[in-house]
């Protein structure tokens, strides 16, 4: 079924609910995009936390590598480790090493102790009075031992796993590096000891806890045996974090929704870049994420039964109040359709369909008033025009019919070749050809057939004028192949000759040119050396050219301007208002005509 073909009352009724539909769809959508957008922001905001979390680990661990390697790398601290003589090793170095442990401890508030151990397990150490028993213990060294067997410590320092106090129930972990020796000893190159510092956990602690989530989240700080070292949660110190984890490492990064006791929870896990293995974990519930929408969501849901209710109370109404006026309306143009031309349309209210149907009766009214108008003056108009254009066309035409012309002028010519007057035979022998090639009937000609009557009229000239002045002509060859209006260089030749030159008693000179301009049209020029036209009878023929319908009656002084309007109006009937005639003049100079007409 087209929903075209049918009622408007159904057209409507089926728009209303179909907007009901997409209202509603669109509610769900942009309450669950709001939803999915804030628990994402919420996330973004408590990673941001974790980041920050961890550039703080980050930055005490690089402290403690950074003090525990200037350590390792003293010149003093190298020499206690190989040195032989017991005398030299404990008052002469032993001093030195014990002051720069002790800077070392109390300028890091991280550490609480420092040891250091050489190949005979001798050492030397700095200690806090609370936490340094440790150090002191079979426990300790059993511990210890596992790292200084191990390859990957023995290269680099390392953090180490939790070291539980059995007795106290205490929980350290400690950072180890190597000593080698550099100084260029006998031990050259070889490990001569260990330096081992204990990380005060409890800074570490206070840290965690002082990193602000939301109120029941988590946040953990794992070794690289996930164990928890430090948690805001004080039950999980210590207990390995495994459950969690198990998930792929990589979807830790940006966050993963999961499920931990039954409660939905995003866990998020970023890697300390000062220590291999070791990360932050952040759990945090989802509800807490989502706490401040449910107000929104509530009013969101009353917010959109109240606007699907509101629209189906506008549909009904709408329905009733416009569907019925518009009806009666569409009736009453179907009457106006079938040439009822007497009938006009009701107006049944007063709201926009009733001004559109008054609207509607004023136009036909005034239509029916510009009809018997149109009827009226359409002839008196198509007969104006028809005639005016008929007129002009009739006189940019040549006047006259030169072929009994033709015909005297043969026999003319024959008869001065009789006479022995080769002037008479030559004189009518060009006029013959003029007027052969002006009584040809194409409206376009061969720019060639249009220079051959110029040459005519000029060896006419030169035969009456005696050579009283010069003449030339200059058109380029490729034009010779193109096409031009009849008959528009003879009438400007003869203009230059009759008002420009033959007034001058003695010289002068007249040039014919033509070429192609930049823009592709086709340009010819006709110079004169003559005496040049008045600057206010030259404005009154550029007036002529520029006007839309010439004035060709005019006779005496106005001839020129005449002959030159023709040729123009002719050019432009033909090629439109971008060609034509154009005239320059100077008082003395001489007098410029250029005729522009387009490439064919």
């Amino acid at each position: 079924m087209q929903i075209s073909r049918l009622k408007l009352k159904h057209q409507i009724l089926l728009i209303f609910l179909f907007s009901v539909i997409i209202f509603t769809a669109m509610e769900f959508y942009f309450y669950y995009s709001f939803y999915n957008l804030t628990q994402q922001r919420a996330a973004n905001y408590g990673n941001k936390i974790i980041e920050q979390t961890r550039q703080k680990i980050d930055s005490v661990f690089n402290d403690i590598k950074i003090s525990t390697n200037i350590a390792v790398n003293n010149k003093k601290i190298q020499e206690f480790t190989i040195a032989d003589d017991d005398f030299k090793r404990d008052f002469d170095i032993g001093n030195y090493v014990i002051d720069l442990l002790e800077y070392m401890r109390s300028f890091n508030s991280y550490v609480n102790g420092i040891v250091i151990n050489d190949n005979q397990n001798r050492r030397v150490y700095s200690l806090t009075t609370a936490n340094g028993d440790i150090f002191f213990k079979n426990q300790y060294d059993q511990f210890i031992n596992t790292y200084k067997n191990d390859r990957v410590s023995a290269e680099k320092g390392t953090f180490t796993h939790i070291l539980k106090d059995e007795k106290t129930g205490s929980e350290y972990f400690f950072y180890i590096e190597p000593i080698i020796e550099s100084i260029g000893g006998v031990y050259f190159s070889q490990r001569t000891g260990y330096i081992s510092v204990m990380v005060n956990t409890e800074k570490i602690q206070q840290l965690v806890e002082n990193t602000e989530l939301t109120p029941h989240s988590t946040l953990y700080i794992l070794n690289s045996r996930n164990e928890v070292i430090a948690s805001n949660n004080a039950n999980s110190r210590g207990i390995l974090f495994e459950d969690i984890l198990s998930v792929d490492r990589d979807t830790l990064t940006n966050g993963v929704k999961t499920s931990i006791n039954g409660e939905d929870v995003i866990v998020q896990e970023k890697g300390l870049e000062q220590a291999d293995g070791w990360s932050i974990v952040s759990v945090i519930p989802v509800h807490e994420l989502t706490t401040d929408m449910n107000a929104i969501r509530n009013m969101s849901i009353i917010a959109g039964i109240g606007i699907i209710l509101s629209m189906m109370t506008m549909g009904y109404f709408f329905l009733n109040n416009l569907t019925r006026p518009v009806m009666g309306l569409v009736a009453d143009m179907r009457k106006i359709g079938e040439r009822d031309m007497g009938f006009r349309i009701k107006v049944r209210s007063t709201n926009e369909v009733g001004v559109l149907a008054f609207a509607i009766n004023n136009m036909i009214d005034k239509m029916e008033e510009m009809t018997r108008n149109i009827f009226n003056t359409q002839a008196r108009l198509y007969e104006s025009e028809l005639s005016k254009k008929q007129a002009e066309f009739s006189a940019l035409q040549s006047q006259i019919n030169p072929h009994f012309l033709y015909n005297t002028l043969n026999c003319i010519s024959s008869i001065g070749l009789e006479y022995g007057s080769k002037e008479i035979a030559q004189i009518t022998s060009c006029m013959s050809k003029i007027f052969r090639y002006s009584v040809k009937k194409d409206d376009l000609v061969l720019i060639s057939e249009e220079i051959q009557c110029i040459k005519a009229y000029m060896n006419i000239i030169s035969i009456r004028y005696e050579n009283k002045f010069s003449m030339e002509m200059h058109v380029d060859e490729q034009l010779l192949n193109m096409k031009t209006p009849k008959m528009i260089l003879q009438p400007i030749v003869e203009n230059s000759v009759y008002h420009g030159l033959e007034r001058m008693d003695a010289g002068g000179h007249l040039r014919v040119s033509g070429h192609i301009d930049a823009s592709g049209d086709v340009c010819f020029q006709v110079f004169d050396s003559g005496k040049g036209i008045h600057i206010d009878e030259l404005e009154r023929i550029k007036a002529k050219l520029n006007s839309d319908y010439s004035e060709k009656a005019e006779t005496g002084a106005a001839g020129k301007s005449i002959g030159l309007s023709n040729i123009n109006n002719r050019i432009k009937l033909l090629f439109g208002e971008g060609y034509g005639v154009e005239i320059e003049s100077r008082i003395g100079y001489g007098t410029t005509v250029t005729v522009k007409i387009p490439h064919i």
